[in-house]
This record gives structure tokens, C-alpha cells and sequence, in this order.
């Protein structure tokens, strides 16, 4: 997995929201340690291009930007509409968890 610093940033944003905390079932200490383990584990990257806009969604372009400038091979999400462009652009194959779990699969 890998992050940049603005997307570790909306990545603790988005989980520290109320409505996602009381989904999950965690404490607001819990969604602290769940955060902090999550992007203690990722690789982090250094952006050294910004590639905006190239999504429909602004909220979408630190994730490509990640993806880009860490060179991965994939984008892993739900969200694969939004994020086709990275596919026909920057030749990112953009999969669902499902899908990742699948073939790595022993």
C-alpha cells in the first residue's frame, strides 16, 4: 500500500468522521490506532508531479497521485468508476478488494 502525506491526512479525516466510527463500531482512541497502525504500514511516497485534474472526482486525485508517483501497478477500490481514467491514462489497473484477494490467493 501506498500513501503520501495528503492522502495519509483524508485517509484519517474520513475515518475519524462520526458516521464512519459508528459504522465500524470503534471508539474515536480506536479509529486513532487503527489509522495510525494503517499508515504505519504503508509505503509512503513522495510526490514529486501533480497530475490534476485528470479524475471527474477532485476527491479521487490524491489516490492517483499516490498510485503514479509510487509507481504502482493497481489501484485497489470500490470506487472503480471514478477511477478508469487511471487505467486509460497512466496504465493502472484499477481493482475491486474482491478481486486483489482473488489472485493473491494461494
Amino acid at each position: 500500500m501506498l500513501v503520501s502525506v495528503a492522502l495519509a491526512l483524508e485517509y484519517e479525516a474520513i475515518c475519524m468522521l462520526a458516521e464512519h466510527r459508528l459504522a465500524a463500531g470503534l471508539s474515536l482512541a480506536q479509529t486513532d490506532i487503527f489509522v495510525t497502525g494503517l499508515i504505519a504500514m504503508a509505503e509512503p511516497v513522495q510526490l514529486f508531479f501533480r497530475w490534476r485534474p485528470q479524475l471527474r472526482d477532485p476527491g479521487d486525485e490524491l489516490v492517483l497521485e499516490a498510485a503514479v508517483n509510487g509507481r504502482a501497478s493497481a489501484i485497489v477500490t470500490f470506487n472503480e468508476r471514478d477511477l478508469q481514467e487511471a487505467r486509460r491514462s497512466f496504465d493502472i489497473e484499477v481493482l475491486r478488494p474482491g478481486e486483489l484477494l482473488r489472485r493473491i490467493k494461494p
